[in-house]
C-alpha cells in the first residue's frame, strides 16, 4: 500500500485588519477583521488523501474457464463486455488427458492461448496438466499404483520435458501449471489415494524436469478439491520446494451444505487458507462455481466476498452448466450477483482528482504586511492595512 499523502490545500486567505497607524508603523492596532479563521497555514502538514491500492492488492486476478481451445480465448472479450469492461487477466484451459501426445501440448492447441497471454504483460495463463494418460477412463487402483511408481522412477519425464520446451518456444515460460488437480478424489487416473508416497515423488520429478528446461519460469499450483474426499489432501502435499501456489477447487456441494460449513469443514476453505499461510504460499481457486445446491445466490455472494477477503493469486469460475453464470442460463439469480459484484472491475486504482487552485484575494484598499513566518503562524495568516480608515471615520 502506498504511503498516505496529504495534499496541500490550494487556498490561503489574506487576513484584513483595520488598524490605527502608530508613529513607528511597525504594527497596526485598533478595530479589525477576523484574521483568516479556519484557513490552513503554510506551515501545516499536507492534508490526508485516500489510500492508493495497487491492482494486485485491490482486486484478485480473475477469469473463467470458457472452452478448451480458440473459442475459449474469443469468449474472454465477450465475457469482459458483459461485465462492463472488467479486466479478465486470467486465461484458463486444460490439456486433454487421453494420450501422451496431447499431454505434451500440441502446438496448434497452445498457440492461440500463448498469443492471448503475450498481448498484455499483466495477463496470466493457467494450464491444467494431467499427470497420466487415459486420465478419465476409470483405471483401477492397482493400475494407478503401478503407473505412479513408474512416474516416480522417471519413466514419463520426457513427456513433461517436451511440454516445457513447447511453452518456452511459444514465449509463455511463466505459465501457471496445475498438474494432477483434484488428486484427493477418485475421478482421475492421476489420483493420489492408491499410493500417496509415489504420487508425491512423481510430482517432484515433473516439477524438477520442467524447471530444468532453459528459459522456464513456471509456477506450479498444487490444487486438491475442497474437503476430505477419498484421502485428506494434506497427505498428498509434495513439499514446499516444488510447490509455488496452493490452490483449491471449490464447488457448491454437497447438497444442503451451507457456505459456513464449507469454510469450517475438515480440509475446507479455512484449512486451505491456514495451510497455505503456514507454508508461505499464495492461494488460488482454479475451479469454483455452483453445483448441487442449484442457483444459490448466497453461495455466489459469499464466495466472491471470501476471495476479496483472502486475496488469491487468481481465481477462475467454471462457466458451463451447472456451474456457470454467463454461458449457463439456469442460474439467473447467481448470475445477477456475479455480474453486479465484478461489473467494471479493472484492478486499477481510480485516479485522484486534481484540485483546482484558487488564487488568494486581497480586500480592496488593503496592503499586506510582511511580518515574518513566526508572527503569521500565530496570527493565522497575513495582515493587511486599510488606508481608507481615516476617511471612513470622519
Amino acid at each position: 500500500m502506498a504511503p498516505q499523502q496529504r495534499p496541500t490545500r490550494s487556498r490561503r486567505r489574506l487576513a484584513c485588519v483595520a488598524a490605527t497607524v502608530v508613529a513607528s508603523a511597525a504594527l497596526a492596532s485598533g478595530p479589525g477583521f477576523a484574521a483568516g479563521a479556519g484557513a490552513a497555514r503554510a506551515a501545516d502538514p499536507p492534508a490526508p488523501a485516500p489510500a492508493v491500492v495497487t491492482a494486485d492488492e485491490d482486486v484478485p486476478a480473475f477469469g473463467a474457464y470458457l472452452d478448451y481451445g480458440s473459442r475459449g480465448v474469443a469468449r474472454i472479450d465477450e465475457l469482459s463486455q458483459w461485465l462492463g469492461g472488467a479486466q479478465l487477466r486470467v486465461g484458463h484451459t486444460y490439456l486433454p488427458g487421453d494420450r501422451w501426445s496431447n499431454i505434451e501440448g500440441a502446438p496448434d492447441f497452445l498457440e492461440t492461448w500463448a498469443n492471448w497471454r503475450r498481448e498484455r504483460a499483466d495477463r496470466m495463463f493457467v494450464l491444467n496438466v494431467p499427470m497420466l494418460e487415459r486420465n478419465e477412463e476409470r483405471v483401477s487402483d492397482a493400475q494407478v499404483r503401478l503407473l505412479l511408481r513408474q512416474g516416480a522412477a522417471g519413466v514419463f519425464d520426457h513427456h513433461f520435458r517436451r511440454l516445457a520446451q513447447r511453452l518456452v518456444e511459444l514465449k509463455v515460460p511463466d505459465t501457471v501449471i496445475v498438474p494432477g488437480w483434484e488428486m484427493n478424489g477418485i475421478t482421475y487416473t492421476h489420483r493420489c489415494g492408491p499410493d500417496p508416497e509415489a504420487w508425491k515423488k512423481y510430482w517432484n520429478r515433473i516439477v524438477t524436469t520442467m524447471r530444468s528446461v532453459p528459459g522456464a519460469e513456471f509456477r506450479f499450483d498444487f490444487t486438491p478439491t475442497r474437503g476430505r474426499d477419498a484421502i485428506p489432501w494434506t497427505q498428498c502435499y509434495p513439499g514446499d520446494d516444488t510447490v509455488d501456489i496452493i490452490g483449491m477447487d471449490s464447488y457448491d456441494q454437497p447438497r444442503g451444505m451451507s457456505f459456513d460449513e464449507q469454510v469450517k469443514e475438515p480440509y475446507g476453505l479455512q484449512e486451505h487458507v491456514d495451510f497455505a499461510k503456514a507454508h508461505g504460499k499464495p492461494i488460488s481457486y482454479p475451479e469454483w462455481g455452483l453445483f448441487r445446491n442449484g442457483d444459490n445466490a448466497e453461495y455466489m455472494r459469499r464466495m466472491l466476498a471470501w476471495m476479496d477477503e483472502h486475496k488469491p493469486l487468481y481465481n477462475t469460475l467454471t462457466d458451463y452448466c451447472p456451474h456457470g453464470v454467463w454461458q449457463c442460463e439456469d442460474n439467473p439469480e447467481s448470475s445477477e450477483v456475479y455480474r453486479s459484484v465484478l461489473f467494471g472491475r479493472t484492478g486499477e486504482p481510480e485516479p485522484s482528482p486534481t484540485p483546482t487552485p484558487v488564487e488568494p484575494t486581497t480586500p480592496p484598499n488593503c496592503s499586506p504586511l510582511d511580518l515574518g513566518d513566526w508572527v503569521e503562524y500565530w496570527l493565522g495568516g497575513k495582515l493587511c492595512l486599510r488606508f481608507d480608515w481615516y476617511s471612513r471615520n470622519r
